[in-house]
């Protein structure tokens, strides 16, 4: 009999020193250091780099990478005229995956596939796809792009490109604490297909947009949208409890609950479950805070001794509510956070590359002869 592993569960395909995960005992680090760790007291940008470059960046090493970062934030006059170009309605990981796709056409150095060349498009794509995430919003809506500034952190920029005002201090570092959280997870499935993609030596824009291809599924990438679809069908924190147990009793799926890797609490749910509750006191608790709190304490009581706890796609959504963020584009930000994970994992993968070819057990017919046609059945 051969094992087959449904969804390469289990397979052991490379090695890895970004990202370390212990789904049974809930723990998540990078480079060694909890997500904990890097959720209080560090930076997007700053764990991009510590991940690109495979340790703690310096002080010096940190402001050059900030540097190179803001001066890549401009995206071309032509791209932004293509953007606004596209079908009013479209899906927004539709746009981005296209958006991506179009901005290698304006890099000279976009075929280029040696370790110092994927290293500085990895730059470019992280810098530049903020950019392209707001700008995209911001012409659907049918207003005009914001530029970005070079005097705000990468957070900041994005808030303030996305609403074309600057954002409170509290109000970026929540965005930016989101993003660490989402910077990296391992060997998932977007992750996955941009090896999968750079393997081939395919270059670094073909490998981030098939990544963003995968995230695109609901099974991946959607799941705090269909979180707050819930909360808006629940409506009142009086009724959540009855929703959750109705659903469970029917077998049905509870949305942010349950992961295919942690059988324990989500860590970064945690962290963005106590940041979640200090916005939602702060604007007077939001009733989808209160709704979440319901569903937390029956999924927990009914569903803890499954391993079955919210996941970070649980709290998510409603921080990017709170920050004006429409729930179409949480996926993308999703991207906009996972570029650097994408980024830093081929780039590892590629300096012991070896071209993906994975097999299948044929399971068909055997013995089989060509009919021909006007004999066929």
């Amino acid at each position: 009999m051969t094992n087959i592993a449904k969804g390469l569960e289990g397979v052991l395909f490379t090695e890895s020193k970004l990202t370390f995960i212990n789904g049974t005992e809930g723990i998540l680090t990078h480079l060694g250091i909890p997500i904990q760790e890097w959720a209080e007291n560090s930076t997007f940008e700053e764990l991009s780099l510590a991940l690109l470059s495979g340790h703690l960046p310096t002080a010096a090493e940190l402001s050059h990478f900030d540097s190179q970062l803001k001066a890549n934030r401009e995206i071309p006059a032509e791209l932004l005229t293509i953007i606004a170009g596209y079908p009013k309605g479209i899906s927004a990981m539709q746009a981005l995956r296209t958006a991506v796709s179009h901005l290698a056409l304006f890099d000279a150095d976009a075929e280029n596939t040696t370790a110092d060349a994927r290293m500085a498009i990895s730059i470019r794509l992280i810098a530049k796809m903020s950019t392209i995430i707001a700008a995209i919003r911001r012409t659907q809506q049918g207003l005009e792009p914001v530029a970005p500034r070079l005097d705000l952190t990468h957070a900041a920029n994005f808030l303030y490109m996305l609403h074309g005002e600057e954002p409170t201090p509290e109000q970026a570092r929540l965005f930016d604490i989101a993003l660490v959280l989402h910077v990296d997870h391992g060997m998932n499935a977007s992750t996955f297909t941009a090896i999968a993609t750079a393997s081939t030596l395919s270059d670094q824009y073909s490998a981030v947009v098939s990544a963003i291809g995968a995230l695109k599924g609901p099974l991946h990438g959607g799941a705090n949208e269909a979180v707050m679809d819930m909360l808006d069908e629940i409506g009142t924190p009086d009724k959540a409890a009855d929703f959750v147990n109705a659903k469970l009793d029917a077998k049905e799926k509870i949305m942010g609950v349950g992961h295919r890797v942690y059988k324990y609490f989500d860590p970064r749910s945690r962290v963005l479950r106590d940041y979640a509750a200090h916005v939602a006191e702060k604007q007077g608790k939001s009733h989808y805070y209160q709704i979440l709190e319901v569903i937390e304490k029956t999924v927990v009581d009914r569903l803890s001794s499954k391993g079955i706890y919210p996941n970070v796609d649980f709290y998510s959504g409603t921080v990017y509510s709170d920050l004006g963020i429409a729930k179409e584009y949480f996926t993308p930000i999703f991207a906009l956070a996972r570029i650097s994970g994408w980024c830093a994992s081929v780039n590892e993968y590629e300096r012991d590359n070896r071209l993906l070819r994975p097999d299948a057990v044929y399971s068909g017919a055997v013995d089989q002869h060509y009919v021909e046609l006007q004999d066929r059945q």
